[in-house]
């Protein structure tokens, strides 16, 4: 064979052979395969009875895989042994599921996958996927649902589990700490509605929660909670409305600590106020203490002067909700906290706003003739001080005028702190808008029951405005910032113009709240809007 016929074959084979290649990784067209898989068979089969078995296996046409199984999937009644679900982290062309509790005689179990199981190829979901089985001759064929709504918000959470706990001689107020409910079901990542099925007949009392461990019971620091006041009758027509809500902490001190000289911080749970700590150690007679709230975590802390030369101390916390605590706290020498300031507002300054400044430790005394105030034209602008021993905090008032600029010149030692710490020389400049750049709404009320609190919130529910209302009067907000603004109306029955939260234990619900559309705010403008309440 002659050297030019040789290396045209080579060409030739080379060729093929890429195309080849080419071919085998490119797709042949069409559409995107969107179909789920399909069931071909379970063994033993969907909704048998009389089971007595420890497996279960449900085929399908296509290789298929697990995904966010602790999520998605909900047994009701729960296990207090989790059966274990495979293939996870691989394909398979049945899934198997073994039980490893003790079921309960004559019991309906249902199997709720959610959209865990999905095509191992397109990721196409088989949605919500239910397999049930009964230890009985029957299945249990009744239902109860309703819908979840926030006690606050708009949109209640995801992923909230709704639950029927069975009223016998074994029920008492603590079940939902302690005990796994009758059945269970889960709202997944969409739903605010929920169905629980395949229960018995009988007297439950139907709770909701967002368990966030997924223990299925109450933990009252991390978890929300809605239940209603009365038991309901199964079988049952209606549809029930459950009102998530977070219960206000009982408070609980927790033991303090010296965490830098002549500071030891007081932890708490719950609400601070009513809360004192009393030294019971022996002290000298210029003993002095000082107690601040901490501005980043749930304490407070105590300061004194002077250092005692001792290796503990013994301290006394009494709370209105709790019995007498006594602590030891360890002392050491250790360095103590200097003098630092804080201000705020930054910048621009509202017309209705203080300025305040802030003190890392606590303050003494405040020198006013050493702080002067003036505006863009030179004018001394007089001001008052408010001060806030809990917060350590003095806010500053005085009378502003739009489109204004304002300096505030703070001499040395104008502040001085608990342990004779002084400030050095500070400056602030504010400024004011022109009314112009700002906006309003007036509000009509109709239908309300007073007094209510109305108030203006960003899209992630924060309170930018709020007012207290106790008449039919119009209310108007103004010096707005332009934005959109959402509505919200606590319905306020105490008067005490905040929302407030239910109790399980106490059988309270949560105030009622009403939301409204958003209104839009635009600078140097007004719009005047109706709310009008239902009887609800």
């Amino acid at each position: 064979m002659n050297k030019t016929l040789s290396n045209f074959i080579l060409v030739v084979f080379l060729s093929v052979l890429f195309i080849n290649c080419a071919n085998r990784g490119t797709p042949g067209g069409g559409p995107k395969d969107e179909t789920p898989p399909v069931i071909l068979k379970s063994n033993p089969e969907n909704y048998s009875t009389n089971f007595t078995g420890n497996e279960i296996k449900v085929y399908f046409d296509e290789y298929v895989k697990i995904k966010d199984l602790q999520k998605q999937l909900i047994i009701s009644p729960p296990m207090n042994t989790q059966p274990e679900v495979t293939p996870l982290g691989g394909a398979s062309k049945y899934i198997t599921i073994k039980i490893y509790d003790t079921l309960q005689p004559n019991t309906t179990y249902a199997f709720n996958f959610g959209n865990s199981i999905a095509d191992n190829n397109e990721g196409n979901p088989y949605p919500y996927y239910r397999y049930v089985l009964s230890t009985g001759d029957y299945i249990d064929s009744l239902s109860v649902k309703g819908n979840i709504v926030d006690a606050v918000k708009t949109e209640p959470e995801t992923f909230v589990s709704v639950a029927l706990y069975e009223v016998d001689s074994t029920f008492s107020d603590s079940i939902v700490y302690k005990e796994n409910p009758r059945y269970v079901t889960n709202t997944l990542d969409s739903l605010t509605t929920f169905s629980i099925d395949n229960i018995k007949e009988g007297k439950y009392m139907l709770v909701a929660l967002k368990d966030n461990n997924g223990d299925n019971k109450f933990q009252q620091k991390t978890d929300q909670i809605a239940f209603l006041q009365d038991f309901i009758e199964v079988p049952s027509d209606t549809i029930y409305t459950l009102k998530l809500f977070s219960e206000d902490l009982d408070f609980k001190a927790t033991r303090p600590r010296l965490i830098s000289g002549e500071k030891i911080a007081f932890g708490y749970e719950g609400d601070y106020k009513g809360m004192t700590i009393n030294m019971l150690s022996e002290t000298p007679p210029e003993f002095e203490y000082r107690i601040t709230k901490d501005q980043k975590t749930d304490s407070l802390n105590y300061w004194y002067k002077p250092r005692l030369e001792v290796d503990s101390l013994l301290f006394k916390v009494t709370h209105p909700t709790i019995q007498d605590e006594e602590f030891i706290v360890r002392i050491s020498e250790q360095k103590r906290d200097s003098l630092v300031i804080e201000a705020s507002p930054s910048g621009i300054i509202r017309k209705d706003e203080s300025f305040k400044i802030s003190g890392s430790t606590p303050f003494s005394t405040i020198d006013t003739s050493k702080i002067t105030l003036i505006d863009k034209d030179s004018t001394q602008i007089a001001f008052t001080t408010d001060f806030d021993t809990i917060t350590n905090t003095y806010a500053f008032n005085f009378d502003k005028t739009e489109d204004n600029a304002y300096n505030m010149q703070i001499l040395p030692e104008a502040f001085v702190d608990f342990f004779d710490d002084k400030n050095d020389s500070l400056s602030y400049s504010l400024k004011t808008k022109k009314a112009s750049e700002y906006g309003y709404v007036r509000f009509t009320l109709v239908n309300a029951k007073y007094p209510v609190v109305i108030q203006l919130t960003n899209k992630d529910g924060d309170v930018q405005f709020e007012q207290f209302v106790e008449n039919s009067d119009p209310v108007d907000f103004l010096n707005l910032s332009p934005k959109i603004y959402n509505i919200r109306v606590i319905h306020d029955a105490n008067g005490n113009k905040k929302h407030d939260t239910g109790s399980y234990l106490k059988i309270i619900q949560p105030e009622r709240v009403s939301h409204f559309k958003e209104i839009e705010i635009r600078a140097d403008w007004g719009i005047s809007e109706t709310l009008n309440f239902t009887s609800k």
